[in-house]
């Protein structure tokens, strides 16, 4: 029988919880790093025991730690993220330039074809890849020498590359999402990037339908229909049907059209998944209800999904990183909260049960469907 493993990066260390393909009874494991944020960890697609974790500090800053034997040893790896060249300056919340400074890794990708290979989203915006499993990181500079970069500004969370995704259908196709500056796409490994943000309105910025400067929270897309894209924005449920040339929102019937996370369904790509949540100032689930919300259609009709879940009082968040879906013949849908519950559908969001509960703050969620 196939088993899963989920990795969570939390407030105060990371947790490793494992599972049969009943996934019914579990163990846990952790805290890893206790005391650290483990702003994310992934997994290897080729090498399903090699780990990356990006652990932050604010006393100590940032560390990269790796596992060779799915996370029961670590060892911390190259941690010198340098900009390449003159980094230049963005704007500031106030609008004022400010120089490119690296902060922290928000997110790890793996590649598809090699475990040596990483890439990794950095704030302030930019990317990196390793191409020697974590002994150096080096900017792929494309990106943030693009000539709308002086005018990019962070979001309420800072100017972070949150999302990496690498077409499934072409290894030099790769989407990355920049908060606050908007999606992109490169189709030539990362030599030169578009803006993919036309028909996303912003009204919180001075051109609502401008080419940058849109604060996209995440995207996703299903394996089998690589050029459809979906997006949870800042306000706004969104579609592209041609690989993000153009987008159309699908927020539908949705109690809130504000939230982080974004995910379909491992088998059925027009089955969609998100949080909605009250608003951009109250990060917490209209009328104290946590659900999850279904498409079945690609977007617009949506259906709540509450069994399992509290249904009153409940006032915590779900953040970009912290949904994820298993490859299970019954698709297991995954997700953590900041009130530090971890929650699974072992049958595509139908019902819920805790996995763990009072974990610190989760900050992701990732799921590996193992032999």
């Amino acid at each position: 029988m196939s088993r899963v493993r989920v990795l969570v990066g939390t407030r105060k260390g990371a947790f490793i919880l494992t599972a049969d393909g009943k996934r019914e009874s579990w163990e846990v494991d952790g805290p890893h790093f206790g005391g650290w944020e483990l702003y994310h960890l992934k997994a290897s697609k080729v090498d399903p025991d090699r780990l990356f974790a990006s652990q932050s500090m604010g006393w100590f800053g940032q560390q990269i730690q790796r596992s060779d034997d799915g996370g029961r040893s670590w060892e911390p790896v190259d941690n010198h993220f340098s900009y390449d060249g003159t980094p230049g300056t963005h704007l500031w919340y106030d609008g004022t330039p400010r120089p490119w400074e690296f902060t922290r890794v928000w997110h790890l990708e793996p590649s598809a074809t090699d475990p040596d290979t990483f890439y990794a989203g950095v704030e302030d915006a930019a990317l990196f890849r390793t191409t020697d499993a974590g002994r150096s990181w080096h900017e792929l500079p494309a990106l943030r020498e693009h000539e709308s970069a002086p005018n990019w500004q962070p979001g309420a969370g800072g100017m972070c590359l949150h999302t990496i995704i690498q077409a499934p259908n072409n290894p030099d196709r790769f989407y990355i999402a920049i908060s606050a500056a908007g999606a992109f796409r490169t189709d030539d490994g990362g030599k030169s990037w578009l803006p993919i943000n036309k028909g996303l309105q912003s009204g919180q910025i001075p051109d609502p339908d401008a080419d940058v400067g849109h604060c996209v929270h995440r995207l996703a897309l299903h394996r089998d229909r690589p050029d459809v894209l979906f997006m949870q924005k800042h306000w706004d449920v969104m579609r592209s049907d041609d690989a993000g040339e153009s987008w159309y929102e699908i927020s539908g019937d949705l109690p809130s059209d504000f939230g982080f996370p974004i995910d379909v369904h491992a088998h059925e790509p027009d089955t969609v998944y998100v949080v909605p949540i009250l608003s951009d100032e109250q990060h917490f689930p209209p009328e104290g209800k946590l659900r999850v919300y279904r498409s079945r259609v690609g977007g617009n009709e949506w259906e709540p999904l509450t069994n399992g879940l509290p249904q009153e009082n409940c006032y915590v968040n779900v953040l970009r990183d912290a949904m994820a879906v298993d490859e299970l013949d019954d698709c297991g849908i995954y997700f953590g909260t900041t009130g530090g519950d971890v929650y699974v559908s072992p049958d595509s969001g139908d019902t819920w049960r805790p996995i763990v509960n009072n974990l610190p703050s989760v900050l992701s969620v990732e799921v590996q469907t193992l032999p």
